[in-house]
């Protein structure tokens, strides 16, 4: 089917054109994955929240506003995908999905996030780029077990301390936003791996030195006129990123750290419908 049709059946509520842009989606997939990526959908079907043991959930690329309060019934669900849509605010039915690890809602107009996220205790991936906000929520700082989180492209000018709270947080992706210095909090987070600051407005970074879990920082794009200080082994992305690093030093001796795997720059896209849950 055409996207031209797709955007003129969009509009129009009736059951069997909602089930033509569908393509007769009746029975849950044995797979338990449905990916209604790209269809103009304005609503998303009600009866797909009766596939109560659905575990992904992909509405990308859609033009969807809202979700019906039948989405609580996907208590299996444990990926949803909301990501390029026109949400101004997150619909409160998703913090009713308690198994969710991973939540895409980068690409729509958010301003804020509810305090019901909070409920979301399992969530480990956060994707919130391309938004609106202008402050990170501190919601998202009682993620407990949070490990990635990609906030870039908003208009973050700094980062609550709350922040050093998320113990398991690896990945921090804060690239495209309106950062004037280098976070400070995150200079009390040891378990950090990734680093992204990329184009901000950062003139001067402090030493990573001391971060004993740190394997990438990317800063470039930055008006600094120096490398951040790292210890030996972790990879720079950036402008003089060929400078020497210092060595990590630990109870006076110098250890060398290799990367057996290098960590992945922040994908263009996330990942493919046929990702594994958690």
């Amino acid at each position: 089917m055409g996207n031209s049709l797709k955007a003129i059946l969009a509009f129009v509520p009736s059951n069997k054109c909602q089930k033509y842009l569908l393509e007769d989606l009746e029975e849950m997939p044995v797979d338990k994955m449905v990916d209604l990526s790209g269809r103009q959908m304005r609503r998303l079907p009600v009866h797909i929240c009766s596939f109560r043991e659905l575990v992904k959930l992909y509405l990308s690329d859609n033009n969807l506003n809202h979700l019906p309060p039948e989405l609580e019934q996907l208590q299996n669900l444990q990926i949803l995908a909301l990501d390029f849509n026109n949400f101004k605010a997150l619909p409160l039915v998703v913090c009713t999905l308690k198994q969710l690890c991973i939540l895409y809602l980068g690409n729509n107009k958010l301003c804020s996030l509810p305090l019901e996220l909070r409920l979301l205790q399992n969530l480990k991936t956060l994707w919130i780029e391309s938004n609106c906000l202008q402050y990170l929520p501190e919601v998202v700082c009682e993620l407990s077990l949070l490990k990635t989180l990609h906030a870039g492209s908003n208009a973050l000018r700094s980062l609550p301390r709350q922040l050093q709270g998320l113990k398991e947080l690896r990945t921090i992706w804060l690239s495209g936003n309106l950062l004037s210095e280098f976070p400070p909090v995150l200079l009390d987070m040891p378990f950090l791996e990734v680093i992204d600051v990329d184009r901000n407005s950062i003139r001067f970074f402090p030493s990573l030195t001391h971060l004993p879990g740190l394997k990438l920082v990317i800063y470039d794009h930055n008006p600094c006129r120096h490398a951040p200080k790292v210890a030996k082994g972790v990879r720079r992305v950036g402008r003089w990123s060929e400078e020497t690093p210092e060595p990590r030093k630990r109870s006076g001796a110098v250890i060398d750290i290799t990367l057996d795997e290098k960590p992945l720059l922040p994908p263009a896209a996330k990942a493919e419908p046929d990702a594994e849950p958690c």
